[in-house]
């Protein structure tokens, strides 16, 4: 923990690897220095009640940008000055680092600045390295770059501070919280100064603009800083000018943005008529383990060591910020899930291709056209078998070629039985059925378990003979039909260790599911059925299923109750599950962040976009919810269930998630111990904060 965390404020979004940051875009007044930093000191003074610790504001902000030869006059020049001094007195008292945008003259040149000061005092002045003197700009007519710096200090209101556009400013007690500052045109070559700084470390990128706007130039803008925050893995935050500016020749539309290694945090509303503040908060943690994994990054930093050789370092320390401060940021409780409908449909329209574009072309390869699988009425079966189908129909074959098997068992329901059979009619492929309870009996007997001499014993044995038998049967047809076994078990059940190894639903000869987590398979099943995809009466089998509890269906209920397992119960609601491991598979996260995260998502249901998630289905839930379903994730995934994750079957890789094959995004060891990732959940409360 950072010198900004405190141990008893969990519930503080500075404590797990987030700061807040602000874009201002300020109304001004053209070479109406004082009335520039008024507006200035009231958006700083707002932006710091809200708890930013870093503001931001536009390209040459306390002067205006467009004043051309005006820049020229001394009058102006000292009027900078005196607003810079003024800025510094009565921003004192606020926590947040602000960087203004100012015209300095130094040796003799005027020189487009980034002023960057913090409790009133000047911390360094970033320099323009690339100035535009075509189109409507000219600044090479007033300014200097960067290149024709001289001096590498400037003296400010009695302050020798660094200078030059070589600077990157640590906030050493807040972890990797390093910035760097670029100005407009900078970002536009092909070799921006931020690339390079990014490279020798820089976390967050400021870009001071002005940036007029004409038709079509706003997405450009929002295209190329994206592009750039993604390039570099780092956050980036643009400011342009905003209202006051002059429309003698342009016109200003006040764009602000924030993005975060290619995503939209946050922007401001263009062409308002008045100042504006865009918070986000953005996630330093997601930046140094992006940066960690992609090694790549760190190789282009090895071939460009000269170059970030040159920055030079300005250690500062901030404030704490205490109290409550929950995100701000909206954190999408369905990570794999968009909720925008247009990006949902076709994120199922991609997941379901890559599925039968992998199952096809194993057929291919191997020669073989048919394919065998379980169908148990159950979510993942149904998936399954709809991408079974759905590859005959791209290879040209009937969907007869798709031999489906129903087989109950002790415990399966009419319900789940009543689907499954219903669903293979739907889609026309072969429809078979196998009671497995003569076989099961057997084997109980055989091995001389309690149950084949009438003791009601339910135990793990029981249960697995049920899953082994299934395993075993669709195995054996697939050698005498001359098939491929299809397997149904998806990425969340990998995740928590919730399948029967070996000759059980671990296995199988491809697994179409195995990167593909339970909340998508339900929601892949929901788009099938609301779209029709199929067919009418497909699709009201399909919600039927979705209605479905989900159980293994393996121990009877009472008097003949069905089923008397809830899978959610025992190994956790499979919505924060996915949750859970989307954040620590994907980004390595520490529990106690994952658990902050989920409360900020899950904490109150009326808040937040969801996805195609019925009204009832909707949950919340409390800290110490997310904290107990947590602990049973990391023991079930980093203690008992690797061994399984080591050997599973081929199968596609479907979402940026990644999946958990040993040959692709997850490679551990069998024998690890959770005890870390348990002591850090421990500091994780057990009751919300009053």
């Amino acid at each position: 923990m950072g010198a900004t965390q405190k141990k008893d404020e969990y519930f503080n979004l500075y404590r797990h690897g987030f700061i807040r940051t602000a874009v201002c875009i300020p109304e001004v007044k053209v070479a109406d220095t004082r009335f520039n930093a008024d507006e200035t000191i009231r958006l700083a003074r707002e932006a710091a009640e809200r708890k930013a610790v870093l503001t931001l504001f536009p390209e040459l902000g306390i002067s205006a940008y467009s004043n051309e030869d005006l820049f020229h006059q001394e009058t102006l020049i000292q009027g900078v000055l005196a607003a810079l001094g003024r800025i510094a007195a009565e921003t004192a008292s606020l926590n947040t680092i602000l960087v203004v945008g100012a015209p300095l003259r130094v040796d003799s040149r005027l020189f487009n600045c980034g002023v960057v000061l913090y409790r009133g005092r000047f911390l360094g002045v970033a320099v323009k390295s690339y100035l535009p003197n075509y189109r409507e700009f000219y600044e090479a007519r007033q300014f200097c770059p960067a290149a024709q710096c001289l001096s590498k200090t400037v003296r400010l209101a009695d302050q020798e501070v660094p200078f030059g556009a070589d600077l990157i400013f640590e906030v050493r007690n807040v972890p990797h919280f390093s910035l760097f500052l670029e100005l407009c045109e900078d970002v536009w070559v092909p070799a921006p100064p931020s690339c390079f700084a990014a490279l020798a470390g820089a976390t967050v990128i400021g870009n001071l603009s002005a940036s007029n706007v004409t038709i079509g130039k706003a997405e450009y803008r929002q295209s190329l800083t994206a592009n750039q925050s993604a390039r570099c893995i780092s956050a980036y935050l643009y400011a342009a000018a905003g209202p006051g500016e002059s429309t003698t020749d342009l016109a200003w539309d006040g764009h602000a943005m924030v993005y975060e290694n290619g995503n939209l945090l946050a922007q401001s509303e263009r062409f308002a008529n008045r100042s504006q503040i865009v918070l986000a908060d953005l996630d330093l943690d997601r930046l140094v383990q992006d940066r960690m994994r992609q090694t790549s990054f760190g190789a282009n930093a090895q071939a460009h060591r000269e170059a970030i050789a040159r920055f030079r370092r300005i250690p500062l320390e901030i404030e704490p910020v205490g109290g409550r401060l929950l995100l701000d940021r909206e954190y999408p409780r369905f990570p794999y899930i968009p909720s925008d409908p247009a990006k949902r449909g076709e994120r199922c329209y991609e997941a379901y291709h890559i599925q039968v574009q992998g199952l096809a072309q194993r057929l291919k390869a191997s020669g073989i056209d048919r394919v065998v699988l379980g169908i148990s009425g159950g979510l993942d079966s149904t998936h399954a078998l709809i991408v079974a189908a759905r590859t005959m129909d791209r290879l040209g074959l009937p969907r007869a070629n798709v031999l489906a098997y129903t087989m109950p068992g002790f415990a399966t329901s009419e319900k789940t039985r009543g689907n499954a059979l219903a669903l293979m009619k739907a889609l026309d492929v072969e429809i078979n059925e196998i009671d497995i309870r003569p076989s099961c009996l057997q084997m109980l007997k055989d091995i001389g378990h309690p149950y084949a001499e009438g003791t009601t014993l339910y135990d793990v044995t029981f249960e697995n003979i049920q899953a082994g038998e299934r395993t075993s049967h669709l195995f054996r047809i697939a050698n005498m039909r001359n098939a491929l076994v299809i397997g149904t078990g998806d990425l969340s059940e990998l995740a928590l260790g919730w399948c029967t190894y070996g000759v059980g639903d671990h296995m199988s000869h491809y697994n179409v599911n195995a990167s593909v987590p339970k909340t998508l398979i339900q929601h892949l099943i929901r788009w099938v059925a609301r779209t029709e995809q199929i067919s009418a009466e497909a699709s009201r089998i399909l919600l039927n299923i979705l209605e479905t509890e989900i159980s293994p269906e393996l121990i009877p209920g009472e008097e003949g109750a069905q089923p008397a397992q809830r899978t959610e119960s025992i190994v956790g609601p499979y919505e924060l599950q996915d949750f859970n491991n989307f954040y620590i598979t994907r980004f390595g996260y520490r529990p106690a962040k994952v658990a902050f995260m989920a409360y900020c998502a899950w904490r109150d249901r009326q808040k937040g976009a969801w996805p195609d998630v019925p009204e009832a289905k909707r949950h919340a839930y409390t800290i110490g919810e997310i904290r107990h379903w947590l602990e049973v994730y990391l023991y079930r995934f980093f203690q008992i269930s690797q061994f399984k994750r080591s050997c599973i079957p081929n199968g596609p890789k479907v979402g940026s998630g990644g999946s958990l094959s040993p040959r692709g995004d997850f490679r551990a060891p069998s024998d690890s111990q959770a005890a870390v990732w348990l002591e850090d959940a421990k500091t994780i409360p057990e009751k919300d904060e009053p």
